[in-house]
């Protein structure tokens, strides 16, 4: 008997309802502002439009709609001028507050000549940008926090990346909650893992160790990873921050990796990473920036097998869980409060929820894995040297 002949009502269906309109409301990192600084218009396609960012002459920066309300001319393709982007169409000079401030060859500017600004915010070495679909600013309580260590001497720059990833960006907030993941994408081992969501805030908050049976034995002379916390959270739908320490046998690494990402359009988002690493007596000078750099490379190739995934995968509404499986839908009720009018947002959208979840049978379930791995490498190892394992 075939599945269709047993009946639709044995089949789980897979739910996916179109994708959303609009995009979400709040704080949306663009990357490190010092690119934006170089005096020349640059081009950013975000929130289903092309955005013209520039560096005024008062040394603010600015994110206009990039195409000019006089004739559609593409601001991006044009020149600062004093406080001004100028439009290379016809020299029409448009200020950051989205108002034409001048026309060389004209008595006056009109009445409505305005175009739409972005409010931007430059915190940290990082530019932010406002979204609102309502077009409120944004509320004092939605700040993003400031970064410990990103503007002091002891620690390093940002080391930091950027990827175009073709698909919906409520694919990469889902790993908040996804511990099992971990282990099997990018090969480390979680032993705690706990979710908290309160207003805009979700945490993630994980402790774990490496896989033995994926990675290579530490070299003579180099430091033993022994394991690592992590305490991640979303300020609002697209900026994390997490404090994540990894404990070496001869010392303790402290930095602070950013996962942060906006919208190109509904099936696109650029992703962003950056990490800064906590300079100490044993990793000063030249090798804290070369650790800063490893963990950079590192943090990547696991974003690049989350990327794998996400290419390949189907958009679910109505996962299928099991009793292991961290709270997606709460998460997902939480990250909707950011694509609803603000009138719309539910008390359980914003409410606190605390949720622990109990490690004790992946653990169990993948020491066991871990074990028969070394075993087999072990043998084939034998097998190939004619030692003994």
């Amino acid at each position: 008997m075939t599945a269709v002949e047993a009946g639709n009502d044995d089949i789980r269906r897979i739910e996916a309802e179109a994708l959303p309109t609009r995009f979400a409301r709040g704080w949306h990192c663009l990357g490190l502002s010092e690119k934006f600084k170089d005096g020349e218009p640059h081009t950013v396609n975000a929130f289903g439009q092309k955005l013209v960012v520039f560096q005024s002459g008062d040394g603010r920066i600015n994110v206009l709609d990039a195409y000019c309300r006089h004739m559609g001319g593409d601001l991006s393709q044009g020149t600062i001028k004093g406080d001004e982007i100028a439009c290379p169409f016809h020299d029409w000079r448009w200020g950051g507050d989205g108002r034409c401030k001048k026309i060389p060859y004209s008595r006056r500017v009109p009445l409505r000549a305005r175009t739409a600004a972005w409010t931007t915010m430059d915190q940290d070495g990082l530019l932010f940008v406002w979204n609102d679909p309502e077009g409120n600013p944004p509320p004092p309580e939605v700040t993003i926090p400031r970064i410990e260590g990103a503007t002091r001497d002891d620690w390093t720059d940002w080391v930091w990346t950027e990827t175009i990833v073709n698909t919906n960006c409520r694919e990469v907030v889902d790993n908040v909650v996804d511990m099992a993941h971990f282990f099997y994408v990018h090969y480390s081992f979680p032993t705690y893992f706990k979710n908290i969501f309160e207003g805009h805030v979700a945490t993630q908050i994980m402790k774990g160790t490496g896989r033995q049976d994926t990675r290579p034995p530490a070299k003579d002379g180099e430091p033993r990873l022994l394991g690592n916390d992590s305490a991640a959270s979303y300020h609002g739908p697209s900026f994390m921050i997490d404090d994540l320490t990894y404990h070496y046998d001869t010392m303790d690494i402290n930095s602070v990796l950013i996962n942060a990402h906006y919208p190109i359009d509904a099936t696109s988002f650029v992703l962003h990473s950056g990490i800064i690493v906590q300079r100490t007596d044993k990793l000063s000078g030249p090798a804290a920036d070369e650790m800063a750099r490893k963990m950079s490379s590192f943090i990547l190739k696991g974003f690049d097998q989350d990327v794998q995934i996400w290419k390949n995968k189907a958009r679910i509404d109505n996962p299928l869980l099991c009793e292991e499986d961290g709270p997606v839908y709460q998460l997902r009720r939480w990250y909707e409060q950011f694509y609803v009018d603000v009138a719309d947002v539910r008390p359980e959208m914003v409410e606190r929820f605390e949720f622990e979840l109990d490690t004790t049978r992946p653990v169990e379930a993948w020491k066991k894995e871990v074990e028969e791995n070394l075993a087999r490498k072990a043998a084939e190892l034998s097998a190939s040297t004619g030692r003994p394992a």
